[in-house]
């Protein structure tokens, strides 16, 4: 036995999740236990080359979640709401979680959430539609309103990690694109409003200091943040990498839900809550603790410099 604390991270081939489990292989404080649906994928296989441990585990099959809990000191819990954009498929996800991680004993869970956005937007608001007859911005109300006391009712010991706007997002669909008169852009649906966004790496880092901090962070709701930063400033930061200007040209939130791909209209919904109730959005994410959580945080102009050849451009 090594007598590191063994985490449980699920999702580890994923970005946020794929981020927590480098940042833990990294520490000689813990082992990596990565849960995957396929131990032979590239991605899986090259956390094994660091030293990870592949589980296959399914978040529809309760047994190999158990399975791959068992004897670990704690977890990390993250749901891919995205893969399939169902509140009650996540919630399907998250009650197995729960059931799983307390039969297995863990000590320490570390649950990616958000936060409910009718706290600010109530559903008879029609600035942005309502979805499914009780959602806003379902990815975050179903987190915010039902998961987050299904883990408080639970009794395991829990830290609420409440992420922001991935800047990784930034690397592929929501890129700068060329526009008619040939100028780089940056097209997104942020109005004039400064966004909360973090690199993944620093929720990989923020994930490792909590769990090396028991005593400070269970029970604890923290909110990370990297940066707050408007459009014009991101378009900034690609200008400084990129060499060449690149301008900000928002997209108004109704023209972004009508896009028509899978999603579009809760996205729009989400950048909507992003640009017109700021002081719910950043106000739940704090940037000083998130740079002592991950003290080598990645500034924009950073983790673009670090994923430069991921552009494209």
């Amino acid at each position: 036995m090594s007598g590191k604390k063994v985490i449980s991270v699920v999702g580890a081939t994923g970005t946020q999740g794929g981020a927590v489990a480098l940042a833990l292989l990294a520490d000689d404080e813990f082992e990596v236990r990565a849960l995957t649906r396929d131990p032979s994928s590239a991605k899986a296989r090259a956390l094994a080359d660091l030293g990870a441990e592949l589980v296959e585990a399914d978040l529809y099959d309760v047994d190999s979640l158990r399975k791959a809990f068992d004897g670990a000191y704690g977890a990390y819990h993250v749901t891919p709401y995205w893969n399939h954009l169902s509140a009650d498929k996540e919630l399907e996800e998250v009650e197995n979680l729960i059931s799983a991680s307390t039969a297995g004993g863990l000590k320490h869970v570390v649950w990616s959430t958000l936060e409910d956005t009718r706290d600010v937007i109530p559903l008879h608001d029609d600035r942005m539609p309502t979805l499914d007859e009780i959602y806003k911005v379902p990815c975050f109300d179903v987190k915010g309103a039902v998961a987050d006391r299904l883990y408080e009712k639970s009794g395991l010991p829990t830290t609420y990690l409440r992420v922001s706007f991935y800047w990784d997002n930034l690397l592929g669909d929501l890129k700068p694109r060329r526009d008619a008169d040939g100028v780089l852009a940056v097209h997104l649906p942020f109005g004039e409003t400064p966004i909360a966004g973090i690199a993944s790496e620093d929720i990989g880092q923020a994930a490792r200091s909590i769990f090396r901090q028991p005593e400070e962070t269970l029970g604890a709701l923290i909110g990370v943040a990297g940066e707050q930063l408007t459009g014009d400033q991101i378009a900034a930061a690609f200008s400084q990498v990129l060499g060449e200007k690149v301008v900000y040209r928002p997209v108004p939130h109704d023209m972004f839900r009508a896009y028509g791909f899978p999603g579009a209209v809760e996205l729009g919904n989400m950048f909507q809550y992003y640009t017109e109730f700021p002081d719910s959005y950043l106000g739940n994410r704090d940037v000083e603790r998130t740079h002592q959580l991950s003290p080598n945080w990645l500034s924009l102009p950073s983790f673009l410099t670090r994923h430069r050849d991921r552009l494209g451009l």
